[in-house]
């Protein structure tokens, strides 16, 4: 009678058992649905980048006039305050040329000087450590082209962005763009050895406020400005407090640092 006795409550044991099993499983099925998928294609993420489709058209007569200059000349000079769109309208440029074929390859260059504060050691190769330097001008060109075509000019060296101390013994050929940015931390000789880089038919952009020099010396860009004045094929557009585009408040902090 004791025999028969356990095995009832062994099989009392299993059978209670089996009939929770279902209710675990059911209950995970229930949790899974709860997952979101990260590559779902129909899932707004907020790091997609988005890109802007409509061709680029000047906020004000301002830019409009230096649109018109980087289009018309091998050489444009873009000098004046932050916020004027020197930069968008460069970089947008250049991008809508590469995407139409005008052009084969966009060097982006600028100073490794930082602005009154010291970075210190960045971690990784000379790519990585002067990414942070460039990232304003990768932003536009996401807008412009779309993160996935952007990563992979990057790759294949479509788009190259290098300090200007690696562009010393390079030529710009006719199928490129480049953009020198924040010029005005160049030094004369550095700016002589950008400039001589220039080759037949390419297209030149350098932008930079003289007024915002991290320099304790001479500003390249001022001393080229100066010594090119009325060169053939050299434009400079010199934009003003007026023609600044980016916030009305941005005008207002330049009036407070500047005009007081």
């Amino acid at each position: 009678m004791a025999r028969r006795a356990h095995s009832k409550r062994k099989e009392n044991r299993y059978q209670t058992t089996s009939t929770h099993e279902p209710r675990r499983k059911t209950s995970r099925r229930n949790k899974m649905t709860n997952i979101v998928e990260l590559h779902n294609p129909n899932t707004n993420t907020a790091y997609t980048p988005q890109r802007v489709q409509s061709k680029l058209t000047a906020k004000n007569q301002s830019q409009q006039q230096y649109i018109n200059a980087i289009y018309n000349n091998t050489l444009t000079f873009g000098t004046g305050p932050a916020g004027t769109g020197k930069s968008y309208c460069a970089g947008a440029i250049a991008a809508d040329a590469l995407e139409s074929g005008k052009i084969e390859r966009i060097i982006i260059t600028r100073p490794a000087v930082e602005a009154g504060e010291e970075l210190g050691f960045l971690p990784g190769d000379v790519d990585d450590k002067f990414s942070v330097y460039i990232d304003a001008f990768r932003d536009i060109l996401n807008e412009r082209l779309g993160a996935g075509t952007v990563e992979y000019c990057l790759r294949h060296g479509r788009i190259v962005a290098a300090p200007l101390a690696y562009m010393r013994g390079k030529t710009f050929d006719e199928k490129s763009f480049v953009i020198l940015d924040e010029a005005q931390n160049t030094t004369p000789a550095q700016m002589k050895m950008f400039l001589s880089r220039i080759g037949e038919g390419c297209k030149v952009v350098i932008n930079g406020d003289i007024a915002q020099s991290d320099l304790r010396g001479p500003s390249g860009l001022a001393d080229a400005v100066n010594r090119l004045e009325g060169v053939n094929n050299i434009h400079t557009h010199a934009f003003t407090r007026d023609d600044i585009v980016r916030s009305g408040l941005v005008r207002d902090i330049i009036d407070c640092y500047e005009l007081n």
